[in-house]
């Protein structure tokens, strides 16, 4: 029979509900009979302790509140009578010891990549272009329209067709579309984005929107750039070529930069632009796909729209994946700060020296002092979505969102806009915000990323494949077109996390050889936002 509960760790004093409760059923768990005081939806959490006002909640084997009130063994969890609290962080006291999956299996696997001048591989072959400023946001988006009619890179959408019936006065009559013309092109991809800074707002910010765009051009997914600016705004060229230099100073792929105050028309400019960029993206198709070592991934590991199912099936099996990938001298990354929260002194045991712990430390406490003297702070984190399905307090999100990270070695500390360049874990301090983050790590470096979520959503980048893994069955069965693998099986007693962990890793190698194309890409889910550094969770 189905277990109804489990406990994550042994210590843990609250279990989560794997189905439906209601109240007065009686549950046989761990040998003993626990009566369920009141109607319990699944992904929620009951007490398994009489708790009274004040006493700590154990989660994960950590600290993920208090409670407010009396809850009796059997009880609900609710934002109601308990409230976040997380174990303090100190100094580094030990190194915690790391036992290797075995990786026998993928040692002598490779993937299918586009190969870089500097060593660097590709998962995608992208040529991107972008404004230094967002004055030069509409001339993007002209250049847009004008390449991707040409070069038939996105087939016309159904809702177009709906469109033409309603205005034909009959929503059943069939009109046909003509037909997109075969890509110009089969080897590359053009992309574009636009974003709202570049000038305004404090000078800060421009520099970290350099640091990110510079890191985008790096990224081994883009072949080369057309870079648009206006000539007068706060990031300026120079900035961003210095920015550049600073992460390769030997960058050998094409960056095309042109400033429109010293070009005269917008049809002298972008006539320009066209025909040198048509060179570049011509000559960038030529780049084929051969095989390299699983060591040239960098995984981006993000979570959004989570649940209380995701720290027990999805997190975990991508945390696996973290570990099996750091064993290969690849490059997992793991940002989102503030859900970090409660499990620093865990991460901090994990840094492999005293100078990798305190740049986590200092950067962590750093944000956190930034989110109070906002007025706001890092128990604010949890959306309503996390808190209706179950997660109530950040440091319980926390802890499950951790798992992403596996248990390897930390590698690495990067602040937002560094580059990652160590093998193995690295740390990268971005806001727990999907896309803020999720754009923080592609402009690091990562090629390729995985995101967890339990509620859904269509979240993707402009030139790193985003895979989707559901941390329910429900929701991959709901949401099918957004949802690339399903790690419901975990939940229902199925598949262990190794298992899980492995199916992921096969589908992410697929991905990475161009042999699978990720559903974000099908549905050319291109988000882009720079952290402007101010608060955001």
């Amino acid at each position: 029979m189905k277990s109804k509960l489990i406990k994550v760790q042994n210590e843990d004093n609250v279990a989560i509900a794997l189905v439906d409760l209601w109240q007065g059923d009686k549950i046989d768990f761990e040998g003993e009979e626990v009566l369920v005081l009141s109607d319990t939806q699944a992904k929620h959490k009951i007490s398994m302790v009489d708790l009274a006002p004040g006493d700590k909640i154990y989660m994960y084997g950590v600290l993920v509140g208090k409670a407010t009130e009396i809850i009796k063994r059997g009880g609900k969890l609710t934002t109601e009578n308990v409230k976040h609290e997380a174990n303090s962080t100190f100094n580094k006291s030990e190194t915690t010891p790391w036992k290797a999956p075995n990786v026998s299996k993928y040692k002598n696997q490779s993937f299918l990549g586009y190969h870089r001048p500097d060593g660097q591989v590709g998962t995608a072959n992208v040529w991107l272009f972008f404004p230094l400023v967002f004055c030069e946001n509409r001339n993007v988006e002209l250049l847009k329209d004008i390449f991707e009619k040409e070069f038939s890179f996105h087939k016309s959408p159904k809702q177009r067709q709906l469109l033409r019936n309603l205005i034909s006065g009959n929503e059943d009559t069939v009109i046909d579309i003509e037909e997109e013309e075969t890509a110009v092109f089969d080897n590359i991809e053009v992309k574009f984005i636009t974003h709202q800074g570049g000038c305004g707002g404090i000078r800060q910010d421009s520099v970290m929107l350099s640091k990110l765009l510079a890191g985008y051009v790096n990224n081994p997914n883009v072949a080369g750039a057309t870079v648009l600016s206006l000539g007068c705004q706060n990031l300026q060229i120079d900035i961003f070529k210095n920015a550049l230099n600073k992460i390769n100073s030997d960058i050998k792929k094409p960056v095309l930069i042109y400033e429109q105050q010293q070009m005269g028309t917008v049809d002298e400019m972008l006539n320009s632009i066209i025909k040198d960029s048509f060179e570049g993206i011509k000559k960038a198709n030529e780049i084929k796909r051969e095989p390299a070592p699983l060591s040239k991934l960098k995984l981006g590991l993000e979570c959004g729209g989570s649940d209380g199912f995701s720290g027990i099936s999805a997190n975990p099996a991508l945390g696996y994946v973290s570990d099996m990938l750091a064993a290969l001298g690849g490059s997992p990354i793991l940002s989102e700060f503030p859900e970090l929260c409660g499990v620093e002194q865990e991460l901090v045991n994990r840094c492999v020296d005293d100078e990798t712990a305190e740049k986590f430390m200092g950067l962590m406490k750093s944000y956190e002092n930034a989110a109070e003297a906002a007025g706001s702070g890092f128990d604010m984190n949890p959306s309503p979505g996390n808190i209706k399905d179950g997660l109530i307090t950040d440091a319980m999100k926390s802890a499950g969102a951790a798992k992403k990270g596996g248990t390897s070695p930390i590698q690495a500390v990067l602040d937002y806009g560094e580059y990652v360049t160590k093998p193995g874990l690295n740390l990268l301090c971005t806001p727990g915000n999907d896309v803020e983050s999720t754009t923080g790590m592609v402009g690091s470096g990562a090629n390729i990323v995985v995101f967890t979520t339990g509620l859904g959503t269509p979240t993707g980048n402009p030139i790193a494949p985003v895979i989707k893994m559901s941390s329910n069955s429900i929701l991959a069965g709901r949401m099918p077109d957004i949802i690339d693998v399903d790690a419901g099986d975990v939940i229902k007693g199925e598949k262990t996390i190794p298992e899980m962990g492995e199916e992921l890793f096969d589908y992410i190698i697929g991905v990475a050889s161009g042999k699978i194309r990720s559903k974000a890409d099908q549905l050319n889910q291109d988000d882009f936002i720079p952290w402007k550094r101010g608060v955001s969770l």
